[in-house]
């Protein structure tokens, strides 16, 4: 019984935590491609030969600094939030959660072989792949059931809106 009622809930967390693994994702290409337009490609070498010469254990710290400097950022957008601020608000967190994937993302490209001869940080990194997969196979039955749903609708509001994703997914593939 119990795990009928939870079941919706686990399956938010993993709808939840596989949105972030997919920003994560396509974020991290984004960032390639930023680098690449300015000149952190000379930085991301700096830091990398920098951190080559730290310990694992200084390495952490390089790779949880982004988020310390961005809190302040977050607690802006609270406040935001708490005087009625509302579109300044959104858009601030929205924004600072993708500068903050997407410096993480960078951050953890290039200190992961640091982090990854600490014993704990490597275990907690395969959990947390292995939780990504679970997340997966739990999501992934109620996937299939929506697009089953959005094909038998035929010509309904929802096969003109599957079309014009579609559309533009061919187009955003196409630009790359």
């Amino acid at each position: 019984m119990m795990r009928r009622v939870f079941k919706p809930l686990w399956v938010l967390l993993a709808v939840i935590f596989l949105i972030e693994a997919w920003l994560w994702d396509h974020l991290e290409p984004v960032v390639e491609r930023v680098v690449a337009r300015i000149p952190l490609r000379a930085f991301k070498h700096w830091l990398a030969e920098k951190i080559a010469a730290l310990s694992p254990a200084l390495t952490l710290i390089v790779f949880v600094v982004p988020a310390i400097l961005l809190f302040p950022l977050k607690l802006l957008g609270l406040w935001l939030l708490a005087h009625e601020y509302w579109i300044s608000a959104v858009t601030l967190m929205v924004f600072a959660k993708f500068l903050g994937l997407g410096v993480t993302a960078f951050v953890f490209d290039v200190t992961r072989p640091k982090l990854l001869q600490m014993q704990w940080f490597a275990k907690l990194y395969e959990w947390v792949l292995a939780l990504r997969a679970k997340a997966a196979e739990l999501v992934n039955p109620i996937k299939l059931r929506i697009r089953e749903f959005i094909r038998s609708e035929g010509d309904g509001w929802l096969s003109r809106t599957r079309q014009l994703i579609q559309r533009f997914r061919k187009n955003a593939h196409e630009a790359r």
